[in-house]
């Protein structure tokens, strides 16, 4: 007898606050590929250990290729034998879930194969496996749900267009007939704000971060903390001051767990209550941290770089000339130190400064936007009188090209 296919609830993508084993691995992995002297082997011990906890025998060998190792035949064996077995057990309760269960059955057969493929990572045929899975599935939100496994997979493997493409999906799933799910539209944007600041759009990523700061239940893919430090991180960036003090300094969802996170409190107080001197140390330690995650390593020097303006630019809007000793000491730094600093945003075009080296003193160049804007008109509209005159002049030869065209049409009859 063939058992209807009911929509579950949203639990297949972790229960609790335990982080999918796969995305575990991930970090485990980034790890050891950062990793020099003592700690790589610590590192190496750790990952070899889990995939053979694991008997993840596409991982190891890929793994032996990318990294130089020398592959274990023996151990290889026993992971691939391993592998067979429990795929040929998998095989036999889909081919029995076929004959004598419904497609419920068959469907969770098909997706414990597709998890299978995505535990011992072989990501070709987890995603033919993914495939063959959603056409078995009627249920909106269980196709969701195989989605999410397709995004994390994209994520393990740090694959843009796959993770790209399975967001798009979820959210052409969330607006289909029977789509609407709170649950898993509010996972979504946890897992989109991931997939937005890994790319540097921190705008974007705080964004959804802050929108999902009251609805946070996505533990599969990081733990409450460190959704925390990624909400801090993109929105120090992103926000202007007043913005940030609303939307996270007095957030009571950040309050809550803020000071669990080493360095975060003095760095964002800091900036927003001008300690420049707590911040600066601060920001040094949350630098470390920025590095150690394998979402944001990428993007550490932009990271310093957006941060260092923002507190230069926010430190100059007080004042219209300030000498460089007295602003290094507010930032507890040497003159040097600042000097070059300056140099370098100022030539960039990112400070509205100058500096007077003789004098030692920074003047503030404040852009006049009512002058800049009344340019940009008189320059538009000067464009535009030279498109019209143009035309108009262009109209004006049309014109007499074709009267005197006529003109010579109507010479012989005239004769």
């Amino acid at each position: 007898m063939e058992v209807e296919e009911v929509e579950a609830p949203s639990t297949s993508v972790g229960e609790g606050e335990q982080q999918d084993a796969q995305l575990q691995l991930a970090h485990a992995l980034f790890r050891l590929r950062e990793a020099t002297g003592s700690d790589l082997a610590d590192a190496k011990a750790g990952v070899l250990s889990t995939i053979e906890a694991g008997a993840m025998a596409p991982l190891y060998e890929a793994l032996c290729t990318e990294c130089g190792w020398m592959v274990e035949d023996a151990k290889l064996a026993g992971m691939k034998a391993a592998n067979e077995k429990e795929l040929a057990a998998l095989e036999a309760r889909i081919e029995d879930a076929k004959e004598n269960l419904g497609e419920s059955e068959v469907r969770e057969g098909l997706l414990a194969k597709s998890l299978f493929f995505v535990k011992i990572g072989d990501k070709a045929k987890a995603l033919e496996a993914f495939e063959v899975t959603e056409k078995q599935t009627v249920a909106v939100g269980l196709k969701m749900d195989v989605q999410f496994h397709v995004l994390r997979l994209g994520m393990f493997h740090s694959d843009v267009p796959l993770m790209k493409q399975s967001i798009a999906k979820i959210k052409e799933l969330l607006a289909s007939p029977g789509g609407a799910d709170w649950e898993r539209k509010n996972r979504l944007k946890v897992y989109e704000a991931v997939f937005l600041m890994s790319n540097r759009d921190f705008s974007g990523a705080a964004k959804l971060f802050l929108e999902s700061l009251s609805t946070f239940t996505s533990y599969e893919l990081c733990s409450y903390s460190t959704f925390i430090f990624y909400t801090v991180i993109t929105s120090i960036v992103a926000l202007d001051r007043v913005t940030l003090k609303a939307k996270v300094v007095d957030a009571p969802e950040v309050l809550t767990v803020i000071d669990a996170i080493p360095n975060l409190t003095p760095m964002l107080n800091g900036l927003h209550e001008c300690d420049y001197t707590r911040f600066f140390a601060a920001f040094s330690q949350v630098i470390d941290q920025v590095k150690s995650d394998r979402h944001l390593s990428v993007h550490h020097r932009y990271f310093m770089r957006e941060l260092r303006i923002k507190a230069y630019a926010q430190f100059l809007e007080s004042y219209k000339s300030v000498t460089l000793q007295n602003m290094a000491l507010a930032f507890g730094v040497s003159s040097d130190f600042l000097d070059a600093e300056l140099s370098n945003f100022i030539a960039g075009g990112r400070l509205n400064c100058k500096i007077d080296k003789v004098e030692g003193v920074l003047a503030t160049t404040r852009p006049d936007v009512k002058n800049a804007l009344y340019m940009d008109t008189v320059k538009k509209g000067d464009l535009l009188l030279n498109r019209v005159q143009k035309l108009a002049a262009s109209s004006i030869i049309d014109a007499s090209t074709h009267e005197n065209h006529g003109h010579q049409k109507d010479s012989p009859l005239d004769k």
